[in-house]
């Protein structure tokens, strides 16, 4: 991809969800960066974002556990095959339908969002026209926040790339769905985190005997299956699961936001979308940088230059 996208999102399927929030077009939203637009493909793939809502609605009503994101990264252990093979999937039935002109990188942001919105959060317009890597980015991907970080140490890490408190609370927001690993909370149970709301950390404990242990929790205990504000509605009530989540209630730079956000929902999705928008540009190539993958976890093999001249007089000639 041409940047890791952090794991904020889920593949899931809300049956019967009755609304679903409008990303209003006069809300500000970050600049799009030099080569991205959010009409790049109006022209030459028109039907890309329908063809990936749809298929993904399939997906939902057969798995509802799956998340688009980076294959083979340390950070990403808990991510599932499945997940992985539906990013492959869409963009064989893009390339088919449309030829191979649109990246993995941005069939995965199309999915990221679509799986927001099919879990019942907000729906936005994600710009595209982003280029694959030549490489793999394992290096970026361990700098991610680590679930043990205190809020200090997850401000930096996000300052590092230009973003702010308030899109850190809001990135944070993505736990309202999802599962973790016992040993990435393992360290509030043993000993027992005072933070920690007592019926939670006993709950917690039946699940998790020990670190090694290779059973999941839901990181959102009210709607674990729901794109909504109750994760932060979990952190009021000392019931985050990481050290990092319920920490942003007692660090004063974020507590506040943790509040508003519970009290308004559609707040808090106005702040992730823009928090989001401003992720899915990052260090992302455009242009003639990086390629288009023929698969979205393999780098495509390097031509001669005398094979790259020879395609290129065929290209020519048949034009005519």
């Amino acid at each position: 991809m041409a940047s890791p996208l952090l794991l904020i999102c889920c593949f899931v399927l809300v049956l019967g969800s009755s609304s679903h929030f409008q990303v209003s077009e006069a809300q500000a939203l970050p600049p799009v960066v030099k080569g991205l637009s959010f009409s790049f493909f109006s022209k030459t793939c028109p039907q890309l974002e329908n063809m990936v809502r749809n298929h993904l609605k399939k997906v939902f009503k057969q798995d509802n556990g799956q998340a688009p994101g980076e294959r083979d990264q340390i950070a990403n252990g808990g991510m599932r095959a499945e997940a992985l093979k539906t990013i492959d999937d869409l963009r064989g039935l893009v390339h088919k339908a449309c030829g191979k002109i649109v990246s993995c990188a941005d069939i995965t942001v199309l999915a990221a969002r679509d799986a927001v919105f099919l879990s019942g959060g907000p729906d936005f317009a994600v710009p595209l026209g982003r280029k694959d890597g030549v490489t793999f980015n394992i290096a970026g991907t361990n700098k991610l926040p680590s679930p043990f970080s205190n809020t200090t140490q997850t401000i930096k890490t996000f300052a590092e790339k230009n973003f702010d408190v308030t899109d850190v609370v809001a990135f944070s927001g993505a736990h309202t769905f999802g599962r973790a690993h016992c040993g990435s909370f393992f360290n509030r149970l043993s000993p027992v985190d005072p933070t920690m709301d007592k019926t939670l950390a006993q709950n917690l404990k039946a699940t998790c005997p020990d670190r090694n242990s290779q059973n999941t929790a839901n990181l959102d205990i009210r709607t674990p299956t729901v794109f909504d504000n109750k994760y932060y509605i979990d952190l009021m009530n000392r019931q985050g699961v990481f050290t990092s989540d319920q920490d942003l209630l007692n660090d004063q730079r974020t507590k506040g936001l943790v509040n508003s956000f519970a009290n308004d929902q559609n707040l808090f999705f106005q702040k992730f979308v823009s928090a989001v928008i401003k992720l899915s540009q990052l260090d992302v190539l455009t242009g003639n940088q990086g390629e288009i993958r023929a698969k979205c976890n393999v780098i495509n093999k390097k031509k001669s230059v005398l094979t790259s001249m020879v395609e290129e007089v065929v290209e020519f000639t048949d034009q005519f």
